[in-house]
């Protein structure tokens, strides 16, 4: 079972040799070695969780508190979205870094990380995956702090304290169930029933803190400030993982807590549910209103991740079979669509300098296959059929017209419509006004700018996914329904 290791441990390896070795100074050498250690670190990952089965035991802490892994369905779905877009974002950074300094320190923080995700998506218990997680916040901490500007350190402080904050309000619920239950392990619907009935009322308080504290890295309102304040200073690569993956880990550990501790019939009809659904509208609104008004085109995407990742977080809190598939469903779709478009910012921010959509005019006549890459990223978070941002919104909303939660089954429905149009509003304009410019454009000043393969190809793959997938959206269903098994 030692092999579980290797998906953790080779990643982090291949960074802490990048780090200490000034070798790799030589921009040649380091992107050889880099690129070696994603393919191989995603081949081993992806080979490990399909084919090995039982549980590593690290080591013990108590009798009930011990660290271990394991791999489920749920590993396997995270795992794979993961290890494929970890390394083509990584791929697309060895252009994109060329116009950095410290190219070096970024790639290793930048494999550690991957080897981090590695871990908790395979953790077996509570106690493994909250180390994990706080291990995660401290090896990503680099990627916000990377310029080391004033407002980058600013960022990052922002970063590392809404993340242990939020963690620490977890804490509290973990060791409540420790403490009341025999085991922590991960069971699919939960093992929460072995708490006493008269610590019902008590565990319901920790569980809202939780949710709130583990949605700090998702977005969630109201601990969602540190998103749009980190994106903006982080090199473009750096903002992709945070926004398509790293606030996934939120994701990940709220269906852990959830789905395979707490259990869903747990809260499922109580005033924990209800707060959950309140708040994660309350941050589609809220997200979407910001990004509609905001100029800065990284931190306009960042507000829209704030509301777009509140669509998994609504879906989940249905505690339905529907809402979860569609959840599941935007997980994977706004990974590869949010991913999408921070590569795209990068692409303009290296080649023409512009930060602000304002700036934008004629862009398309500048870039056309990045923006109509953009376009197609655009079209499909919009939710415009065929495209994959349909698919998933659908199933949220028959998930939540489904569900018995009184008003909030007609009122999500609509604020995730009123999100949807709004999105269009702050998205579709930069390819109106990109390709269309309008009569007084000077086009003499118009020329295209090369963009180099390791931009474009991961782009275009990212974009013909972006649609692919609501194409042929059972790809994704197939998965997910080895996953609900047991959970309602």
């Amino acid at each position: 079972m030692a092999v579980l290791l290797i998906p953790i441990l080779l990643p982090i390896a291949g960074g802490v040799i990048l780090l200490a070795s000034k070798k790799f100074d030589d921009r040649k050498t380091r992107n050889i070695f880099t690129g070696f250690c994603l393919i191989i670190s995603a081949a081993a990952t992806l080979a490990t969780i399909f084919c090995v089965d039982g549980t590593l035991t690290l080591f013990s802490i108590s009798e009930n508190a011990v660290v271990s892994l394991r791999c489920d369905g749920l590993t396997k779905f995270f795992a794979v979205l993961m290890s494929l877009m970890w390394t083509l974002v990584g791929f697309y950074a060895f252009d994109y870094m060329k116009h950095e300094e410290h190219e070096r320190r970024f790639f290793g923080f930048y494999l550690m990380v991957m080897g981090v995700l590695s871990g908790i998506y395979m953790s077996a218990n509570l106690l493994t995956l909250y180390l994990f997680y706080e291990l995660m916040t401290l090896t990503s901490l680099p990627l916000v702090l990377h310029s080391l500007t004033k407002e980058a350190i600013s960022a990052g402080k922002k970063y590392l304290f809404y993340s242990v904050g939020g963690a620490f309000l977890s804490l509290i619920a973990i060791f409540y169930i420790y403490t009341n239950c025999n085991t922590a392990n991960f069971v699919a619907g939960g093992f929460i029933g072995q708490v006493a009935e008269g610590d019902r009322n008590m565990l319901l308080v920790f569980v809202f803190l939780a949710i709130i504290g583990f949605g700090c890295k998702a977005g969630l309102f109201p601990l969602q400030d540190w998103l749009p304040t980190a994106h903006p200073v982080a090199p473009s690569p750096a903002s992709a993982v945070l926004s398509g993956l790293i606030t996934k880990s939120g994701v990940f550990v709220l269906i852990r807590l959830i789905y395979f501790s707490i259990g869903a019939d747990f809260i499922r009809g109580t005033w924990v549910q209800y707060g959950w659904m309140i708040l994660s509208l309350l941050t589609v609104f809220l997200g979407s209103m910001m990004a509609y008004t905001e100029k800065v085109m990284k931190k306009r995407f960042a507000y829209s991740t704030v509301s777009q990742v509140s669509y998994v977080l609504f879906g989940l809190s249905l505690l339905n079979v529907t809402g979860f598939t569609g959840a599941m469903m935007h997980v994977i779709f706004h990974s590869v669509i949010k991913d999408g478009l921070f590569l795209v910012a990068g692409a303009i921010i290296v080649h023409t300098g512009i930060k602000n959509v304002d700036e934008l005019r004629g862009i398309g006549k500048k870039m056309p296959t990045v923006i109509w890459c953009y376009t197609f990223f655009a079209l499909a978070l919009v939710g415009i059929p065929p495209a994959s941002g349909f698919v998933s919104k659908w199933y949220l909303c028959l998930g939540a017209l489904e569900g018995d939660v009184g008003a909030l089954r007609f009122i999500g429905p609509a604020v995730l419509l009123i999100s949807a149009l709004l999105t269009a509003g702050y998205l579709l304009p930069i390819t109106i006004h990109g390709f269309f410019p309008g009569n007084d454009f000077d086009y003499s000043k118009c020329n295209k700018c090369k963009v180099s393969p390791l931009m474009i190809v991961p782009l275009v793959i990212l974009a013909i996914a972006a649609v692919g997938f609501g194409i042929f959206p059972d790809v994704v269903k197939n998965g997910i329904e080895a996953i609900t098994g047991g959970l309602f």
